[in-house]
């Protein structure tokens, strides 16, 4: 059993595309994870970008809306190692609930590996690790002009090791103004909220709690849309070095260039992000997210590509469509 938890520390080490620092995820780091490749081109400044698109419910339940009325999304990332992960999500508006609901399934796996004894001797045999987070989110408007939007997520997480499991109940709630006139949206949220009800080891984990605030403005003579997310504000004494990198180590940026409704191309940067993957301060693109999206009339594909210093680069795609 050591080996399995040694091999759990090494898997850990080897994070996947993470839009905050690994080091915030413990246990269940599917929470982690860029849900969509649009995500993963903004290193994850999508907390208030507002649309059809929903993948920005999974850091803002608030942000579900009408326009994404029967949406189903997919994503998929090809992590080093053998570890992949992806997701998938389905959005319906219901009138009776005067709101949107959305249900969404994220799993994370790390690949087979082969059993061995506290010698190394191995058996032949092999076990699997990996988490899975199941969703279901609600939002819907609280004021008459529907400018002010609420939401909350609630997600069950799992989480195996060969035979070892652990579970946990987190939640998520947020709100969100949009100034449609303006092109301008602002929202805040707590996430991550709730408890852990089994763990890997002999202390119980500790779920990520979050809090959030973020801004979306769409220029008004440049097809650009500007995103800035404020995270990890529950804990203002993360991040390095000096008080205005540790400002920056709190904040992700991203832009969006579009050209017509059918293409757009993509950029984010995540300055802790590159911190944690490039210590050294070499020059590279850690912590610096590319993308583009494309649509043809009822599907969107979206492309991401999130600098990961000497371990190269990560891809991930996505594909939605409305039923």
């Amino acid at each position: 059993m050591r080996l399995l938890f040694a091999a759990l520390a090494l898997l850990l080490t080897a994070a996947p595309s993470f839009t905050q620092p690994p080091d915030r995820y413990a246990q269940f780091k599917v929470l982690g994870l860029a849900p969509s490749a649009r995500a993963t081109a903004l290193q994850g400044s999508v907390g208030a970008v507002y649309g059809d698109d929903p993948v920005a419910y999974f850091y803002n339940p608030a942000l579900l809306n009408p326009q994404m009325d029967r949406q189903v999304a997919v994503s998929y990332l090809n992590h080093l190692a053998d570890i992949s992960a992806g997701s998938a999500l389905y959005v319906r508006d219901v009138d009776r609930l005067q709101g949107t609901l959305a249900a969404s399934i994220r799993y994370l796996s790390y690949g087979e590996f082969e059993r061995a004894d506290e010698n190394g001797v191995r058996d032949g045999s092999t076990f699997g690790a990996g988490d899975v987070a199941l969703s279901v989110s609600y939002a819907r408007a609280l004021t008459a002009d529907e400018r002010l939007r609420g939401g909350a997520t609630v997600h069950a997480l799992f989480a195996t090791l060969d035979d070892a499991g652990a579970s946990a109940l987190a939640f998520d709630a947020g709100v969100a103004y949009t100034i449609p006139e303006q092109r301008l949206t602002v929202s805040a949220a707590v996430v991550n909220a709730g408890a852990v009800f089994s763990s890997f080891g002999e202390e119980d984990d500790t779920l990520p709690f979050d809090v959030r605030l973020a801004v979306a403005k769409r220029l008004a003579n440049v097809p650009l849309q500007l995103t800035v997310t404020g995270y990890d504000l529950a804990d203002l004494s993360e991040g390095t070095g000096n008080a205005a990198n540790r400002v920056l180590n709190h904040l992700t940026v991203g832009g969006e260039l579009y050209f017509g409704s059918a293409f757009m191309l993509r950029a984010g940067y995540n300055d802790r992000l590159r911190d944690e993957l490039n210590p050294q301060g070499r020059f590279d693109i850690a912590g610096v997210g590319l993308g583009f999206g494309l649509k043809i009339r009822r599907v969107g594909f979206d492309y991401g590509y999130s600098g990961w210093s000497e371990g190269g680069g990560l891809h991930q795609f996505s594909l939605r469509t409305r039923l």
